[in-house]
């Protein structure tokens, strides 16, 4: 009888083979249900997460009385699943005709080689509803917030616009971003492996915080009566660009800051890139230029604090003079008083009225150059202002001590490169009865934190006597019948100002024929509330500052005065 020793080894090594089996599962199991079981299920579920954010509400921008000047509504934004178009021609014709777009824009979408187009962002409500009711194959509706700026071009170039995804791309839109949009939160539920939300599944949210809002200095009526009364001056005078600040000298407030052209953000898709380009550009607080004669403010101011002159001071004033230039010693510079013939003595009143180039000089030279570099950075050239918007460039002065015609130029306007906005917040100086306050756009910023209120930068640069005696000088450029600032007038208050004009510096020489021409002036003049600065760029018809600029002036300050109900002088 053979041996069965072979069978019972064969299964004494599987029973422990399985044994090992056995024990290796019962390990796992263990491991699986009783070790990391809480890991496990912790990774279980965080596979069944989905996770959708949940984008803030953007910011909404006020001017200071509280009216809306940009806000965030649901908007409609149309796509189209091109695949599944069945005539493309009719799709695009019956789209075009609800959108108000080009056919052969949407033609092209509807003929792409992409699973997903977009045809139109960001429209109407009632226009994604009109879409939707055509029932046109392939093409769908989303909503999908979009910006609104009811004010238009009035204020187009302080407010700034968005893209088509939300972000601040110019004006506040941009220096605010970051607080007006707000920060996102999310909304995470589990869902079965095909995406559908499990009923009784956890759910998890991280709210969304909204966006700040702005509240502005600016005075929307006012930016009304600017646009227009700059407009009507570029129309008169043939000029390419106008623009306007109006500064509350006591606070800093813009209360009204335009550029003609004007820039609506609701047309910009509208405008080449070219003209888009140009209507962007912010003219007050971007464009550098050399002022001319309305620097003569801080000349003439600084001479009177340093009390090198009075308003009764008397100079012999020749009707040019000449400075010796190393770099050209056979053609020296030659300053000149274009409306003089002869030498004439003049009182320091009388050089203001008159707005003398030579009478400033002689001014100057009493002044001496390290004093006339030091009042001009504490006027604030050479600097940025800081207000809130980007883009602010330094400006820059040259008063080099060993540059023999620098210190002369400066006193009358050129070898100073400023912004419109640097010589609004150096008139205000005067104005206020002589401390420099910062220029600023945005009062306050209202958030869920609170109010936070702009508390603006402050220097002191003149006596309140000085500003006081200057104020007097302006009045006289207005008033006098030799001022050159007549056009000025305001019916009703006493009005104090200054006329600019300047060649423009362009391919290496000063342009005989091109000029910048400005107005910036104070009222009422004994306790100025506004200080209201023009500048109109290349003025064909009437291109000194008293013919092109300060009748615009005139207009914007009676209005503003009235509308700000300042009672007129006795």
């Amino acid at each position: 009888m053979p041996s069965d020793r072979p069978g019972r080894w064969r299964l004494l090594v599987l029973g422990v083979v399985l044994s090992i089996v056995w024990a290796s599962v019962t390990v796992r199991l263990f491991d699986i249900q009783v070790v990391r079981a809480a890991e496990l299920e912790e990774q279980g579920f965080d596979q069944r997460l989905r996770s959708v954010e949940l984008s803030p509400r953007r910011g909404t921008i006020y001017d200071h009385d509280g009216r809306v000047l940009a806000f965030t509504i649901d908007g409609s934004s149309i796509y189209a699943h091109p695949h599944e178009v069945d005539d493309v021609m009719s799709t695009a014709l019956a789209l075009a005709g609800v959108l108000g777009v080009p056919v052969a824009d949407v033609e092209a979408s509807l003929r792409s080689d992409s699973p997903f187009v977009w045809v139109e962002r960001q429209v109407e409500p009632d226009v994604g509803e009109g879409v939707l009711a055509l029932e046109l194959p392939g093409v769908y509706a989303v909503d999908e917030p979009m910006r609104v700026y009811p004010a238009g071009s009035s204020v187009g170039h302080v407010v700034g616009f968005v893209d088509v995804d939300g972000n601040g791309i110019e004006g506040l839109e941009y220096h605010f971003d970051a607080q007006l949009k707000g920060r996102a939160g999310f909304l995470q539920y589990e869902s079965s492996p095909s995406g559908v939300p499990i009923l009784q599944g956890q759910t998890v949210e991280v709210a969304r915080e909204p966006g700040t809002d702005l509240v502005t200095t600016i005075d929307l009526s006012l930016n009304v009566i600017a646009e227009q009364a700059c407009a009507d001056g570029v129309e008169r005078t043939g000029a390419k660009r106008c623009a306007v600040v109006v500064l509350d000298p006591d606070t800093g407030a813009v209360l009204s800051l335009v550029v003609t052209p004007g820039l609506d953000p609701a047309d910009r898709s509208t405008l080449d890139t070219d003209t888009l380009l140009a209507r962007m550009e912010n003219m007050a607080i971007r464009s550098l230029y050399e002022p001319g004669s309305v620097m003569k403010l801080v000349t003439v101011s600084a001479a009177l604090e340093e009390g090198v002159i009075t308003p009764e001071h008397t100079f012999e004033v020749p009707p040019f003079m000449e400075f010796e230039d190393p770099e050209r010693p056979d053609d020296p510079w030659r300053f000149v008083d274009g409306n003089r013939n002869e030498t004439e003595l003049m009182t320091v009143r009388d050089i203001v009225t008159r707005s003398s180039n030579i009478g400033t000089i002689l001014i100057q030279s009493r002044l001496g150059v390290p004093s006339q570099q030091a009042y001009l950075e504490a006027f604030g050239f050479g600097a940025p202002t800081g207000i809130d918007y980007s883009g602010e460039p330094v400006g820059q002065v040259n008063v080099d001590p060993s540059c023999t015609t620098c210190g002369p130029s400066a006193a009358i306007g050129y070898a100073v490169n400023t912004t419109l906005l640097q010589m609004a917040a150096a008139f205000a100086v005067v104005a206020n009865g002589g401390e420099w306050v910062q220029p600023h756009l945005v009062g306050e910023v209202h958030g869920t934190d609170g109010v936070v209120a702009t508390e603006p930068e402050r220097r002191q640069v003149l006596s309140e006597d000085t500003a006081r005696t200057m104020r007097s000088l302006l009045l006289g450029v207005v008033e006098s019948e030799r001022g050159t600032g007549r056009n000025a007038v305001v019916d009703g208050y006493l009005v104090g100002g200054k006329t600019g004009t300047s060649r423009v510096f362009d391919d290496g020489a000063y342009q005989e024929d091109r000029f910048m021409a400005s107005f910036i002036g104070m009222a009422p003049i004994d306790d100025p509330r506004l200080v209201v600065a023009v500048l109109m760029e290349e003025p064909v018809e009437g291109y000194y500052g008293g013919q092109a600029a300060a009748p615009v002036f005139s207009e914007v300050m009676l209005k503003a005065l009235h509308a700000l109900g300042v009672e007129p002088d006795a």
